[in-house]
């Protein structure tokens, strides 16, 4: 089993979480396991309560999974959050950043000249604040080495199974599909929001 480490802080999106989270689960081989800063119980903004482990119990390998959410204005200026996140990126196989996740991820410097995208309602903030990134403003989610990033919310669970796709094959991103029910926007370039 791989494990896929989702970091969360107060005020997460659910579905930034949840849709990634049921397509990893799907593909048989991932361990779901929710971190945060110093571990706890952390509410989302609809007042889902999840129980974390602390952030340092992160090891060699697996995902990242940072979502994003209105919290993320928050967490963004504490240094020892961005320091875990910058050392738990760096661990990690893959990294996938949903909506203004990238934000975090682009705050440790591990995106710098590297391509990505974010949430369009939030594009200016995000890439005003993070110019040495290579911000695509058309994708539905973006692929660069080891570091995947999505516009928003929905667009996470597309950019999951196109991660699925890139590394299991396109029979397995489709079964996922069949057994969520769900219409998969499989063109990472276009994305129509």
């Amino acid at each position: 089993m791989k494990n896929v480490y989702v970091v969360l802080y107060p005020d997460f999106t659910a579905l930034d979480v949840f849709g990634p989270v049921q397509v990893l689960g799907c593909v048989g081989e991932y361990a779901i396991i929710y971190v945060s800063l110093n571990g706890g119980v952390i509410h989302n903004d609809q007042g889902i309560q999840i129980i974390t482990e602390p952030m340092s119990v992160m090891e060699q390998g697996g995902l990242t999974l940072i979502p994003g959410g209105m919290g993320s204005r928050a967490i963004i200026k504490d240094p020892v959050f961005i320091q875990s996140l910058k050392e738990a990126v760096q661990k990690s196989e893959y990294t996938l950043c949903v909506c203004t996740g990238s934000a975090l991820a682009a705050e440790t410097g591990l995106l710098d000249g590297k391509r990505a995208t974010t949430n369009k309602t939030a594009f200016a903030w995000v890439a005003d604040n993070h110019v040495n990134v290579e911000w695509n403003r058309e994708a539905r989610w973006v692929a660069d080495g080891n570091i995947y990033t999505s516009a928003g919310v929905s667009a996470g669970t597309d950019m999951a199974l196109g991660f699925v796709r890139d590394q299991y094959g396109i029979d397995l991103a489709e079964r996922i599909c069949r057994i969520m029910e769900y219409h998969w926007n499989a063109d990472p370039e276009h994305d129509s929001f």
